[in-house]
């Protein structure tokens, strides 16, 4: 009976936790009160449940994560004050053509993420460009938000050789690399956006039909394109930290993953700075985003927090029996335990945190390869982690839009939920049929 009534509070912390995200009660206060719900019901002392499990939880995130969301959010800031991130934006819309309008904001996103730029600060990067190329096509502003999130949250986190926290998340846990499951992984890559692509394009198309169309807020800037670097120059630090983290020497990486974005983000301003047209000294930059760096990283790990306490209730332990019993493919458990904890710490970085040391061990003492579990969790926790209370989302939403959940979280469901899955799909049969894929 414990049992039953600890699954019940944490399914009713959950909807909670979704439910007072969209009505916009702070992130903090909401994950504090929906830990002590299922602490409650879940057989955990309240003091216990915040003072261990939620801080033991928020404080191991921000500890094993930090760095990477701090050079992440270093090498953002170096391409918002040089225009580099409006170099690529340009680049992008000029490859796609004025007709591809979703599409070059796709991939100006996806390339500065899978570049290693953190994606809480490419969404601010992007932002004002994606509501000229929106303005000038004549899209429902309503449409941006759910934009950006597929470009940083999608493919461009799930593909091989990316630095993107969950990735890291990862290789710390497993002893893997960045790019393990290659093969599997791109196609899954490449299958998500596709699928994201043709999906936007009809919800689009569905609203201009219904009348919609772009209408700017007084809150809206639009600039000019005077002094943008060349696209080349603005690319090449993205490219060289590519290679840079994925080179290894007797099969260890010579340049850690935190210090290979932090050189780039080095490296671009160096290449740029000439294009920076602001006086604010570059201290200051530095500064703003050391602070953008822990906002984010405490925004994600106060929901983490959370999925501590989950972790420590006493239904806990059959929710994941439950789950590692699922009839089929041994990864099929391994995707829905994964999706199902990113979806409870409304991130998938931390459900892949406590996914991965749980997980790992069931499923390697059943033949399962460290490679096909890394790719198929990273795949998977791309799914249920943009649920309306992840941190991302309340921020590019609520925070960067300044939308409304109501008007714009449907695009992102469809393109960063439902795509996602679509995509751990492909993942499982591909490693089913082709288990031997690099």
């Amino acid at each position: 009976m414990n049992q039953v009534i600890s699954i019940i509070g944490m399914l009713v912390a959950l909807v909670g936790l979704s439910f007072l995200v969209m009505k916009g009660v702070n992130i903090f206060i909401v994950a504090i009160c929906m830990s002590f719900v299922v602490a409650i019901t879940g057989g955990i002392d309240l003091y216990d449940a915040l003072k261990v499990e939620y801080m033991t939880g928020f404080v191991g995130f921000i500890k094993s994560n930090f760095l990477i969301f701090l050079a992440g959010a270093l090498m953002g800031k170096a391409y918002e004050i040089t225009g580099g991130a409006k170099t690529v934006a340009r680049a992008m819309m000029r490859l796609a053509g004025a007709k591809n309008a979703p599409l070059a904001v796709i991939l100006s996103t996806g390339i500065l993420t899978y570049g290693g730029i953190a994606g809480f600060v490419v969404c601010f990067a992007v932002f004002p460009i994606a509501l000229e190329i929106y303005r000038a096509a004549d899209i429902p502003r309503r449409f941006t938000p759910g934009t950006i999130i597929f470009g940083c949250c999608t493919f461009s986190s799930i593909g091989p050789g990316n630095p993107q926290v969950g990735q890291v998340v990862l290789v710390n846990a497993l002893g893997t690399s960045l790019m393990d499951g290659a093969v599997v992984g791109f196609a899954a890559t490449l299958v998500t956006l596709i699928i994201g692509v043709t999906w936007l394009n009809s919800m689009i198309r569905k609203a201009r039909n219904k009348g919609e169309h772009f209408v700017a807020k007084t809150t809206d800037k639009f600039q000019d394109d005077t002094a943008l670097p060349k696209a080349w120059i603005a690319l090449l630090p993205l490219i060289l930290t590519l290679i840079a983290i994925n080179i290894k020497l007797n099969g260890e990486s010579i340049i850690p993953i935190e210090y290979g974005v932090a050189l780039g983000a080095a490296l671009a301003y160096v290449l740029m700075k000439t294009y920076k047209t602001n006086r604010v000294p570059l201290l200051q930059h530095m500064s703003d985003g050391i602070k953008n760096a822990f906002s984010a990283v405490s925004n994600t790990a106060s929901v983490v927090g959370f999925g501590s306490v989950v972790k420590a209730a006493v239904g806990f332990p059959v929710v994941i029996s439950a789950m590692t019993s699922i009839p089929g493919p041994d990864l099929i458990a391994v995707a829905v335990a994964t999706t199902v904890l990113a979806g409870v710490c409304g991130s998938g970085s931390g459900g892949l945190g406590i996914a991965a040391p749980i997980l790992a061990p069931i499923y390697t003492a059943r033949g399962v390869t460290l490679a096909q579990i890394h790719r198929t969790m990273l795949v998977a926790s791309s799914g249920l982690d943009t649920l309306p209370h992840n941190g991302f989302v309340v921020t590019v939403v609520n925070g960067v839009a300044n939308e409304t959940h109501q008007d714009a979280y449907m695009p992102v469901f469809w393109l960063t939920v439902i795509t996602p899955a679509i995509a751990t799909i492909v993942t499982i049969i591909g490693f089913t049929l082709f288990p031997n894929l690099p």
